[in-house]
């Protein structure tokens, strides 16, 4: 608002208006946070509080080789940029319902007029006031795009769990590979010294040692490029937790731990359909639509602008009302903007039953895995392996006796290395397959992970 006057009353207008203005421009002005706005910042100070307490990073858990898997997961959670990024998303997201839901920015006016002399000198102060509803609707799109922003945070931080674990059972699974082949190495070895003997007796030929001697290169060499791959298979470990290349290579766990899961179909697939972030953030996409939707409505209502300007020139003071009325007189354009925000949200609902099927096949999918993995372990574990060793156990003795060829005991040999690498890679198939069933698809968090509890997600 200004005031204007002539001669003395300038005197008075012009300290007066000058220290409103310096008030107004100096504190600023704050409006009326809806619901939905507090919600999210509640929500925002209590995931900050612990992921990012202060802005800054949140204290990591101290890592060693007796450290349970749980606390390499929390490690790589609050360490992954993948999180950090998706949290600050989320964090962006919430200030800009402030944003939205604001007034604009009200505007400072001149004019004069000018003949030979200056006439008249008006300075002003202008306010445009959205139409009623407006900047409520707004609002309410900025809510529903701060809670999808949300979800996607958690799934960043299922993400981040589901790589640890990855990397940490590959690496696990690794060592049992090397393990199997040492072990194979050793039985060659003792093969070897089998065949030079019968050879010393005359029983066999040279070339029954040669062949021995081929087994073990064959085997050093496969051990020594397991051992060469740990070097990227600890990096992806490392990576997993979000340390850089500088970074000192993390201590591996000593302990294994599997990923407990109850596999009943139709309790797992509801709560799945409940809990998965990737569905709950769609459905925040589906109501964040809606809300366009209720905005795009209220493209029909007029916007107005208020204001005064006042002469300082004039005696006495005179003070010139403004208002101001937007003419919404274009109806296809309205019409557009209401079609255009209900295709949005007939496409969001479509991507949110795309999901949900998606996600029913992914449970499939993975489920199956799982149930191959397990039969192929009760295969090996109960009935393969056990007739495998009693194989080279007779061979064995059938080579001593002459009853067995070289070729046979080498081959029983290596039937008995394959099954057991083949129940190390289906040991590690199942361990895959429940943690992404766990994570992934059934969005199972793990424990002291820095998000909202499930009663208190948006």
């Amino acid at each position: 608002m200004n005031f204007k006057s002539h001669g003395s009353a300038v005197s008075i207008f012009c300290p007066l208006t000058s220290g409103v203005l310096a008030a107004l421009l100096l504190a600023g002005c704050t409006g009326f946070p809806t619901t939905g706005e507090l919600e999210a910042q509640q929500d925002l100070a209590a995931v900050g509080s612990e992921f990012r307490p202060g802005d800054g990073g949140a204290p990591l858990p101290a890592l060693s080789a007796d450290s349970s898997l749980g606390v390499y997961l929390r490690y790589a959670v609050l360490n992954q940029p993948q999180v950090e990024a998706a949290y600050y998303d989320w964090a962006a997201s919430v200030r800009n319902i402030t944003v939205e839901r604001s007034l604009p920015d009200p505007r400072l006016t001149f004019s004069a007029d000018v003949t030979s002399m200056v006439e008249a000198l008006m300075p002003g102060l202008m306010m445009d006031l959205p139409g009623p509803g407006k900047l409520k609707a707004a609002a309410g799109v900025a809510t529903a795009e701060s809670r999808a922003k949300y979800y996607a945070f958690e799934s960043s931080v299922l993400q981040a769990a589901f790589a640890l674990k990855k990397a940490y059972y590959e690496l696990h699974f690794l060592e049992g590979k090397v393990r199997v082949n040492q072990e194979t190495l050793s039985l060659a070895n003792d093969v070897e010294k089998l065949a030079r003997s019968q050879n010393e007796a005359g029983k066999v030929t040279l070339q029954d040692v040669l062949r021995a001697q081929m087994e073990q290169d064959r085997l050093t060499t496969e051990i020594e490029n397991l051992e060469d791959s740990r070097n990227p298979a600890v990096a992806q470990f490392k990576s997993a937790l979000g340390l850089k290349w500088k970074d000192s290579a993390p201590p591996v766990p000593n302990r294994f731990e599997s990923t407990p899961l109850n596999l009943d179909s139709d309790e797992f697939m509801a709560s799945a359909l409940a809990r998965n972030p990737r569905l709950r953030a769609m459905e925040a996409e589906v109501q964040g639509a809606d809300a366009s939707l209720r905005l795009a409505y209220k493209a029909r209502v007029p916007d107005f602008s208020v204001g005064l300007e006042a002469d300082v020139k004039s005696s006495p003071l005179m003070v010139t009302p403004q208002l101001g009325i937007s003419l919404p007189v274009w109806r296809d354009k309205t019409a557009a903007q209401i079609a255009a925000a209900q295709a949005n949200k007939s496409a969001a609902e479509a991507r949110l039953s795309a999901e949900e099927i998606a996600l029913a096949v992914e449970y499939a999918e993975k489920s199956f895995l799982l149930r191959e993995a397990s039969r192929s372990l009760d295969l090996l574990s109960g009935r393969l392996l056990p007739k495998a060793r009693q194989s080279v156990e007779v061979a064995q003795s059938g080579y001593v006796t002459a009853k067995v060829d070289f070729l046979n005991l080498l081959d029983a040999q290596r039937t008995l290395r394959d099954l057991q690498l083949a129940e190390v890679e289906a040991r590690l198939q199942r361990e895959l397959a429940l943690a992404e069933l766990s994570l992934v698809v059934l969005g199972k968090l793990p424990e002291d992970a820095p998000v909202l509890s499930q009663k208190e997600s948006p």
